[in-house]
C-alpha cells in the first residue's frame, strides 16, 4: 500500500492525524463526540498529534487559531459535505476481488463519458454498478467519469471540488467507488477518472487559510493560479502529485484526465504535468495506464512517444478539433469558435489524419497562433468525439444534435469517429439516441448562485438567436433533473435501433481496427474534393492501408472507385460506380494502394 503525506493514517489502535499549516501558529484536533487537543507544531509547518481509541469512521474537524473548524484538506470522506467534518477511512478496508487486474492496452479502448450524478435515476456510485453489462454488451471497454473530488451542495459536474482526495459524498461511499471500479474490472472494462488541479472551487476550500496554495504571479480565469513554483510550493506539488497516485493506486483507477492543463501555471524546472506523469507511471508499476490531457493549446510536446512507442508524458489528448470539424459539418453551425472550422472537408481529413486541425496556423476567433506539428504522432495519441459534458453543456440550452439534425447525418459522422483509428469517446445515451439535454448545473450558496446564473446569461447572451429569458437556471434542481438519462427510451423501438447501430460499429472496430491500430503510421493521408468528399488513409504494420471515403455534405460527390485489391468491410449510405451519395462513408483495406496528389 503505498504511504501518503496528506490524511489520516491509522497506527494499529490509534490513528495519526497530521496538517500542513505553515500559516497557522497553532492548531487544534476536535475529535466528534470526544476531545478537543492541541497538535504539535513542527518548524517546517505540519502540525501532528496521535489519538489511542480513534478508528475508521471517527469524525473529525481541525480548529485553526482564529477559532474557525474546518475538514481536512486531505479528507477521504465529508458525510456532510465540504464544510462539515471529516471520517477516518481504512484504506485497506475494502476486498478487492480483481487483484491480478493489469488494465488494457490504449489502441484496444472504446471510452464512454459519464456523469455519476445523471448516468443513472439514483445518481450513485452503487447504481451506475448496475449498468455495467449494458456497456459490456455494447462494446465499451473504458469508463470516464466526470470529476468526483467533493465539491459544495447537492449536485454539480464536478470541476469546482475543494476536497480533492475524497469521492463526493452525494455519489456513496469511497468503499461503493472502489466497487465500481473493481465491478468493471470483472467485465474487462477500464475506469478513467476526471481530475482538475488548474483550481480550487469558490466554496468550501479552506486551504489558504493554512498554505500559499495561490500565487499572483499567474493567473488563469479563475484568478491567481495554482502555486506550483513560488514560496512553499514545493509541499502544494506534492499534495496533487499523491493524490494523482492516490486515485490510481488506492483506488486502481487504469487513467486520470487532466482538465485544462493549459491553465496550470509552472516555471519550474520540471514541469508539474511532467513530475506527475513520471510519478505517477513509476507508481502504477507494470499496469498498463494512460494518462489523459484537455488542452487548448494543442502542445504536442506533452503526447510525444520514446523510441519504443512508449508515450513519454501523456497518452493522449481530447481531440476537440475533430468535434469541431464534424459539428460544423453536420450542423452548419458557423458562431463562436465553429468559424475557424468551417470549409470543413479539408480540415476533417487533417483532423483525423494527424489529430490536431490548426497546427500553429492563426486562428481568427482565438486571435493568434494554436497548436502545434502533430502528424508525428500516432492516432491512438488523440481521443476523438461528436458529444462530451463540454460541447453538449457550452450550448445555451445544454441540447444534443440529436433533438435537430436528422438520423443519417448523425449516423454519417459516428460512423467515421468510431471506425477512425483515434480513440473513440461515446457520451453517456449517445448509443440509444438520447435526447436529454446537458446542461450546466450547480448547488451552492446563495451569493454564488446568483453570480452563476448572471455570469452565464452574460456569456451565453452573445450567442445568436438566443433570449436569456430561456437559458435554464443552472441552479435549479430542474435543470440538474433534466440531464438524467431516461433509460426507459434505450427500450423503444428507436432506441433499439440506434443500439444496435452503435453496437454494431463498435463490433466492426473490434474485428477490423483495434487489432491494427498499434501499427498505424504515425500518421494519415488525406485529400479533400471540391465537392465536400474526403479520402484519408492510414499506413499500417504489414504493409496494407486503412482507406476512409465520406461524403459528409448534403450533395452527391464524385471520387475514386474502388481498386482490384480493395476489401471493403463497411458501407453507410451509396458508394456507386466512384458517386457517393451525400452523407456516405465507406471503410477499406487496401493491399497495395497508390493515390496520388494526397497531402502528407
Amino acid at each position: 500500500m503505498t504511504e501518503y503525506d496528506f490524511g489520516p493514517r491509522i497506527a494499529g489502535e490509534a490513528v495519526h492525524f497530521r496538517l500542513w499549516a505553515p500559516l497557522q501558529a497553532e492548531v487544534f484536533l476536535a475529535i466528534e463526540g470526544g476531545e478537543t487537543v492541541p497538535m504539535m507544531r513542527f518548524d517546517d509547518g505540519w502540525h501532528r498529534c496521535e489519538i489511542e481509541g480513534a478508528t475508521p469512521g471517527t469524525a473529525y474537524s481541525f480548529i485553526l487559531q482564529d477559532g474557525v473548524s474546518v475538514p481536512d484538506p486531505a479528507s477521504r470522506y465529508q458525510p456532510r459535505d465540504v464544510h462539515g467534518p471529516s471520517e477516518v477511512v481504512d484504506p485497506n478496508g475494502f476486498q478487492w476481488k480483481t487483484g491480478n487486474w493489469s488494465g488494457r492496452s490504449l489502441e484496444d479502448l472504446v471510452l464512454y463519458e459519464l456523469h455519476v450524478g445523471a448516468f443513472t435515476p439514483e445518481g450513485t456510485f452503487a447504481a451506475a454498478i448496475d449498468r455495467l453489462d449494458h456497456l459490456k454488451s455494447l462494446g465499451v471497454t473504458g469508463i470516464q467519469i466526470m470529476p468526483i473530488a467533493d465539491f459544495p451542495g447537492r449536485r454539480g459536474w464536478g470541476y469546482d471540488g475543494v476536497l480533492p482526495y475524497a469521492p463526493d459524498s452525494s455519489y456513496g461511499r469511497p468503499e461503493e467507488l472502489k466497487r465500481l471500479v473493481d465491478e468493471a474490472h470483472a467485465r474487462d472494462i477500464c475506469v478513467f477518472l476526471d481530475v482538475v488541479y488548474n483550481h480550487f472551487g469558490p466554496d468550501g476550500n479552506y486551504l489558504p487559510l493554512m498554505a500559499p496554495l495561490f500565487t499572483d504571479h499567474h493567473k488563469t480565469p479563475w484568478g491567481n493560479a495554482v502555486n506550483y513554483d513560488g514560496e512553499g510550493s514545493r509541499l502544494i506539488r506534492e499534495f496533487v502529485v499523491q493524490n494523482a497516485i492516490y486515485w490510481i493506486s488506492e483506488f486502481r483507477f487504469d487513467g486520470l484526465r487532466l482538465d485544462a492543463v493549459h491553465a496550470i501555471k509552472d516555471g519550474s524546472k520540471e514541469h508539474l504535468l511532467h513530475e506527475l506523469a513520471r510519478r505517477v507511471r513509476s507508481a502504477a508499476g507494470e499496469r498498463k495506464i494512460h494518462l489523459v490531457v484537455e488542452n487548448e493549446d494543442n502542445d504536442a510536446s506533452l503526447l510525444v512517444r520514446d523510441d519504443e512507442g512508449r508515450p513519454r508524458f501523456y497518452s493522449a489528448q481530447w481531440n476537440d478539433d475533430v468535434h469541431h470539424v464534424l459539428h460544423v459539418a453536420a450542423t452548419g453551425e458557423t458562431f463562436g469558435y465553429y468559424a475557424d472550422y468551417a470549409d470543413e472537408p479539408e480540415k476533417i481529413g487533417r483532423g483525423l489524419a494527424e489529430g490536431f486541425v490548426f497546427q500553429g496556423e492563426h486562428m481568427p476567433y482565438r486571435g493568434d497562433e494554436r497548436g502545434t506539428i502533430s502528424k508525428h504522432l500516432p492516432p491512438s495519441a488523440f481521443i476523438s468525439f461528436i458529444q462530451n459534458h463540454d460541447q453538449i453543456g457550452n450550448r445555451a440550452l445544454g441540447d444534443r444534435m440529436v433533438a435537430s439534425r436528422p438520423v443519417a447525418v448523425l449516423q454519417a459522422i459516428a460512423c467515421v469517429y468510431l471506425l477512425c483509428p483515434q480513440v473513440p469517446m461515446i457520451f453517456m445515451g449517445e448509443e440509444w439516441g438520447a435526447e436529454e439535454p446537458f446542461p450546466y448545473f450547480c448547488d451552492f450558496n446563495d451569493d454564488l448562485n446568483e453570480k452563476v446564473r448572471s455570469g452565464r446569461r452574460q456569456e451565453l447572451s452573445r450567442l445568436p438567436g438566443f433570449d436569456a429569458d430561456d437559458l435554464p437556471d443552472p441552479t435549479a434542481e430542474a435543470t440538474f433533473a433534466s440531464a438524467k438519462l431516461d433509460w426507459t427510451k434505450r427500450e423503444t423501438d428507436r432506441g433499439r435501433q440506434w443500439l444496435e447501430f452503435y453496437r454494431g460499429l463498435i463490433a466492426l472496430r473490434r474485428k477490423h481496427i483495434a487489432p491494427m491500430a498499434t501499427g498505424a503510421t504515425v500518421s494519415g493521408r488525406y485529400r479533400a474534393s471540391n465537392g465536400g468528399g474526403l479520402k484519408v488513409e492510414w499506413q499500417l504494420f504489414d504493409g496494407r492501408k486503412l482507406q476512409l471515403r465520406a461524403n459528409l455534405s448534403e450533395q452527391a460527390d464524385k471520387t475514386d472507385e474502388a481498386a482490384a485489391d480493395e476489401q471493403i468491410f463497411f458501407q453507410f449510405g451509396s458508394f456507386v460506380s466512384g458517386q457517393l451519395a451525400p452523407w456516405s462513408v465507406v471503410w477499406s483495406l487496401v493491399s497495395s494502394p497508390q493515390v496520388p496528389n494526397m497531402q502528407e
